[in-house]
């Protein structure tokens, strides 16, 4: 298994391309698979489909390499490859709980592809499923499909992902850790010999466990860091009842606690994206499937449910009534460098202010398009962050990106009909700009 080059990788989302075309530019040969033609087809020609800081690059640097290529034929590419990744989504279903569709199909694919097919074959499920789905779904459902024995004819491990979107890229190059969950030895030696491979002398610590730890690893992880933002939002609104109290330097006294830790205590409106909702939501479904009420997570979600409203809260107590008001919105993705609008809280921000009979003008560097698709015409778009806010009666930053925070109180005063301003991710200076224009920040007590 040494000479082991060729993967196949199952999804052309962030995880599965950021994977497959930092694989290919290591010199593997990478098959990158999708069930739509004109996805394939617009990979192929150098467009990542996605917007991810890099991607673009790597891309067609690997398709110049020509070790790199996005298929629709999934029995050729497995034929054709020793490893394959599962990287497609695992959303949410109405009641929170996991939607494994997608998991069942490639699954069913891959067990279709290695009946023809001879040789071991590893798979490897690098999508975020609760714990059991590897072992008790994905194996049976290959194992029937191909009429072949895990362990045997083929390998299985689970390989969670820890990217963060706008840093993907970056992520896969230099993870913390690498998690592998084993069906047995052989699968666990034979993923860790291709990350050896990968990574050389820069390889990250590996943790080596069984499938079912693996999968929660992940979902622990997430359920983690978004306890860690829930809790500094908790602390950012008892910060504005207090005068004088700042959420960003309690962040920072309590950030230098090594036993703390500095990140995701970012206090705001809340996480969205395409991960912490979703896995938490599946988090706590599972538990009570178990017969255990994770009462934590509950308010963890709880918390980051009502935060985005902070931001309508804080819009009254600047300018009183919204109706007829004319509210520019900075920032639609649910973070910077990316185009991703999953559950990003300028949805909920948005659909209140509709409800409030506002109107509203929205801009942002990358996700314009995207937001098109949620709201059509129901709000206007602007080309740019000073043509947002012109005229309008108040503006609230709902992502940080950084031209944002470039803007002046100046520039405020100059083009806005009332210069009312929400940081809700607490890009500007409070002493700064309280002193110029009406500005309300969260976690800042007046």
């Amino acid at each position: 298994m040494d000479t082991i080059k060729r993967i196949s990788v199952f999804g052309v989302g962030y995880v599965g391309l950021c994977t497959a075309v930092c694989f290919a530019n290591k010199g593997f040969k990478v098959f990158s698979i999708t069930t739509t033609p004109e996805k394939a087809e617009k990979i192929n020609s150098g467009n990542p489909i996605i917007y991810e800081p890099g991607l673009e690059k790597m891309l067609k640097k690997a398709l110049k390499k020509k070790t790199f290529y996005c298929t629709i034929d999934y029995k050729y590419a497995i034929a054709n490859s020793d490893i394959s990744f599962i990287a497609v989504g695992t959303p949410s279903l109405p009641d929170g709980s996991i939607d494994l569709s997608q998991i069942k199909s490639v699954s069913k694919n891959i067990g279709e592809a290695l009946k023809e097919k001879k040789d071991y074959h590893l798979i490897v499920v690098k999508s975020t499923v609760v714990p059991n789905t590897s072992e008790k779904i994905v194996k049976k459902i290959i194992e029937e499909e191909s009429n072949k024995k895990c362990g045997k004819d083929f390998g299985l491990c689970m390989n969670p992902e820890f990217l963060r979107e706008g840093e993907a890229i970056y992520d896969t190059l230099n993870p913390d850790r690498i998690i592998i969950g084993g069906y047995d030895k052989k699968s666990i030696n034979t993923l860790e010999k291709i990350y050896k491979k990968f990574y050389g002398k820069k390889l990250p610590p590996i943790i080596k466990t069984n499938l079912s730890t693996a999968e929660l690893i992940k979902y622990a992880s997430n359920a983690f860091l978004a306890m860690k933002i829930s809790f500094i939002n908790t602390i950012a609104n008892i910060c504005e009842k207090i005068p004088g109290a700042d959420i960003v330097e309690v962040a920072k006294g309590i950030g230098l606690d090594k036993r703390i830790g500095a990140y995701f205590l970012n206090a705001g409106l809340g996480y969205g994206g395409s991960c912490f909702p979703k896995d938490v939501k599946a988090l706590i479904a599972f538990s009570k499937e178990l017969g255990y009420d994770p009462l934590l997570i509950e308010s963890v979600e709880e918390v980051n449910k009502n935060q985005p409203y902070k931001a309508i809260e804080l819009a009254k107590k600047l300018i009183g009534n919204l109706e007829n008001k004319r509210i520019a919105i900075l920032g639609l993705a649910f973070k910077p460098n990316t185009d991703d609008m999953r559950e990003a809280v300028s949805i909920k921000i948005i659909n209140k202010l509709l409800e409030e009979k506002a109107e509203i003008i929205a801009y942002d560097p990358m996700a314009i398009e995207n937001a098109r698709k949620i709201f059509g015409e129901k709000i206007k778009y602007a080309s740019s962050a000073i043509d947002c806010i012109k005229n309008a009666d108040c503006c609230i930053i709902v992502t940080e990106w950084d031209e944002f925070k470039k803007i002046k109180p100046e520039a405020f005063i100059k083009y806005m009909r009332n210069p009312a301003i929400v940081d809700g991710r607490r890009i500007y200076d409070p002493k700064k700009y309280s002193k110029k224009i009406k500005i309300e920040f969260i976690g800042y007590g007046k």
